[in-house]
């Protein structure tokens, strides 16, 4: 059985571990996206070496290609993807409402056509957790609708009245006693659907409570707000996790508002875009600085890319576009942010987090707002559901 122990906290920052029936993992964690049971580019054993004891599979993505039944023959996701660690399973609730034109909504389920071939399914709650039954991860989610960061209040209600519907059926619908079943607040930028969400849920009884339907594409201190406002109605017994946020900021600062799990493609998605992570910021290794620096692109950094290549070297296989770039930038980011979580989780331990938060930030310097707003919104709408 999955649960989790909370270990220690320090002024709203918590340490603590998940015990799962494939090892324990310390919080706060983050998950890698293992959309389509792999890690793009890298080996398991290549991900395991960095550290990382628990990925994300999107149950999506896997009903699609190769399907459940394909995975359930072969005796789980876990022996399918030859990954030994934990895995916690996306309900696919945001890829099919991504879907827009392609999909109906109602009260039983939702009826999509798929963005790879066009056929027609139809999605139950109810299906969504026989789904992640068979697929066997620690931990898996509830059916949610998220609605779009942009819809007005009354849209966002019934979406949100609707994923406390779905919610419940899910938990009915639960027969596995070894997976962890989490359910997701949702609201929107409203802070009263927010309250409302999380008081009703924490009502039901889950093992863990996700904060969905943000970081899509909203004002990052509207997303802090939102978190600020939810996490503390969250069970402190209960793991809290804060679904698709991965820039290194954004994790401190949410770790700080009480948050322990975290997931985002966007290390690697940016890995492969030639942005890599120092603790100065993100740097464009593309750069044509970088086309002369004999040094690591981190000079402290132990990860294999930086114990065994130049910035300069890295610089030279993004020009040449050659496959080996992003698997080392791809290794790079998942190292500095498994670091990260690392420190992070000492700092909690040592009561010294405020102090590591307050010098992170100081010297971090994040994307530019407006062009972060506009990246991710050209990303999102020119992806349409492509797998990360």
């Amino acid at each position: 059985m999955t649960s989790f122990r909370l270990v220690k906290t320090c002024n709203g920052a918590r340490a603590g571990e998940l015990l799962t029936p494939h090892g324990v993992v310390p919080t706060p964690v983050f998950l890698p996206v293992a959309s389509q049971g792999v890690v793009k580019t890298l080996t398991p054993e290549e991900v395991k070496e960095l550290g990382i004891e628990m990925v994300l599979a999107n149950t999506y993505h896997l009903y699609l290609r190769p399907g459940i039944g394909v995975i359930e023959r072969v005796g789980g996701l876990h022996k399918f993807m030859g990954w030994e660690g934990a895995i916690l399973t996306d309900s696919g609730g945001y890829q099919i409402f991504s879907l827009a034109r392609l999909r109906q909504v109602g009260d039983d389920g939702v009826i999509f056509r798929s963005h790879i071939d066009g056929s027609e399914h139809h999605i139950t709650p109810e299906l969504i957790i026989q789904f992640q039954e068979s697929l066997g991860a620690d931990i898996i989610m509830a059916l949610d609708e998220c609605p779009a960061y942009d819809d007005g209040f009354e849209k966002v209600k019934q979406a949100t009245e609707r994923t406390h519907r779905w919610a419940e059926r899910c938990l009915k619908a639960k027969k596995r006693r070894d997976q962890a079943l989490y359910a997701i607040v949702q609201g929107g930028v409203f802070p009263e659907l927010r309250r409302q969400s999380a008081e009703y849920l924490t009502s039901l009884g889950f093992l863990g409570y996700a904060i969905g339907g943000l970081s899509l594409g909203e004002p990052k201190k509207v997303t802090l707000a939102m978190v600020e406002e939810t996490a503390v109605l969250l069970p402190e017994d209960k793991p809290r996790y804060l679904m698709g946020v991965g820039s290194p900021e954004d994790i401190v600062e949410a770790v700080a508002r009480g948050c322990d799990i975290f997931d985002s493609a966007l290390p690697t998605r940016v890995a492969r875009n030639g942005a890599l992570f120092t603790w100065g910021g993100r740097q464009n290794i593309r750069n044509a600085v970088f086309s002369r620096m004999e040094q690591p692109i981190v000079a402290d950094c132990d990860c294999y890319t930086c114990r065994n290549f130049s910035a300069a070297y890295l610089h030279h296989l993004f020009t040449c576009e050659e496959l080996l770039a992003y698997r080392l930038a791809t290794i790079h980011n998942l190292s500095f942010i498994t670091n990260l979580m690392n420190k992070i989780r000492s700092a909690i331990l040592d009561g010294t987090f405020v102090a590591f938060k307050d010098s992170f930030l100081k010297n971090y310097q994040p994307t530019d707002e407006q062009i972060r707003l506009s990246q991710k919104q050209r990303w999102l709408k020119s992806r349409n559901l492509v797998v990360d």
